[in-house]
């Protein structure tokens, strides 16, 4: 990537940043607990891949970048969100996220449902009331990350995670259940950079495309950093999927990096269809496969260190 294009994605970053801490939910007087829960949950480190990906969609269209923003955190605080969820007791029963203790651990069960809850909220808030967008479009926009968060999207995949029959499950059911915990908030991502742009149908389906592959990448890559040895290098606990039916599990690491580099190639197929070979989202889907081959070489070495952090495919995992 060249020096320009990394001071570019720098920029966008910090204003993401920005804007994602100008977003949080006002908090009444005497919660701080609350506050501070919800604060640390959603401004922990993290890449903002999501955004990212939004923004980056919006400028390749020459759409509303700014509506993008906008959009792009609300999507991060639902991923957030669901985070903070996957980490509870009854769900994944974790002690690290992010190189930190998880919100439940931190400030308490009761603290982390309801901080959940004020997230999810406020990101619709922010896409319902997005100042440049029209309310035709401003409905678009909720209605997609509604079908992200809901029994097509986040909570079906979580529901078929921990529900499903490990014993019958095939490769295929595996990939259906990733495609919905870590698919759902790319494809929502991709959608809402989409709007206001004027995008061609056949260039709308390419991008689409392109945020399915790329998420059935990021889950299998989680699932293989999972199967490593160290929490520190991906920010949070590792081996909290044995005794799932994981694509690893069934054929093996080896083999999963194949699928990793399969769907990465399919997924910059679909962009350079949709959008040419120079666009913005394939120089950042070029970073994104570097980190993600250093990861697992990496983790196979034994030499996975804690800076060198990934971060975390969305969804509740």
């Amino acid at each position: 990537m060249s020096l320009a294009a990394s001071e570019e994605f720098n920029r966008l970053r910090e204003r993401i940043e920005k804007r994602l801490g100008e977003t949080l939910p006002p908090s009444l007087e005497g919660q701080a607990s609350l506050r501070d829960a919800i604060e640390t949950s959603v401004l922990a480190p993290g890449k903002r891949l999501r955004p990212m990906l939004a923004v980056l969609t919006a400028i390749d269209l020459d759409g509303d970048v700014d509506a993008a923003i906008d959009g792009g955190c609300a999507i991060e605080l639902i991923h957030t969100a669901s985070l903070v969820l996957d980490d509870l007791p009854c769900m994944d029963d974790a002690t690290l996220r992010r190189g930190r203790p998880p919100t439940h651990v931190a400030f308490g069960e009761d603290t982390a449902l309801l901080a959940v809850i004020a997230i999810v909220a406020r990101a619709f808030e922010i896409v319902a009331a997005t100042p440049t967008l029209n309310p035709e479009q401003r409905t678009r926009s909720v209605a997609a990350l509604g079908k992200a968060v809901g029994t097509h999207g986040l909570v079906a995949g979580q529901f078929a995670d921990l529900k499903g029959s490990q014993e019958t499950r095939s490769e295929d059911d595996v990939a259906r259940t990733n495609a919905l915990k870590t698919g759902a908030l790319f494809l929502a991502a991709i959608e809402i950079g989409m709007i206001g742009s004027g995008a061609p149908q056949e260039t709308r389906r390419e991008l689409e495309a392109f945020a399915r592959e790329l998420g059935l990448a990021f889950q299998l890559l989680d699932d293989l950093l999972d199967d490593g040895p160290n929490a520190g290098a991906i920010g949070k606990d590792v081996g909290q999927d044995r005794g799932k039916s994981t694509i690893v599990s069934m054929i093996g690491r080896a083999s999963t990096e194949d699928q990793i580099d399969r769907h990465m190639r399919s997924a910059l197929g679909h962009l350079e269809a949709g959008l040419g070979p120079d666009s913005r989202l394939a120089l950042l889907l070029h970073v994104i496969w570097k980190t993600a081959r250093q990861e697992t070489a990496h983790h196979k070495a034994g030499q996975a260190k804690a800076g060198d952090r990934v971060d975390e495919p969305a969804g509740m995992q």
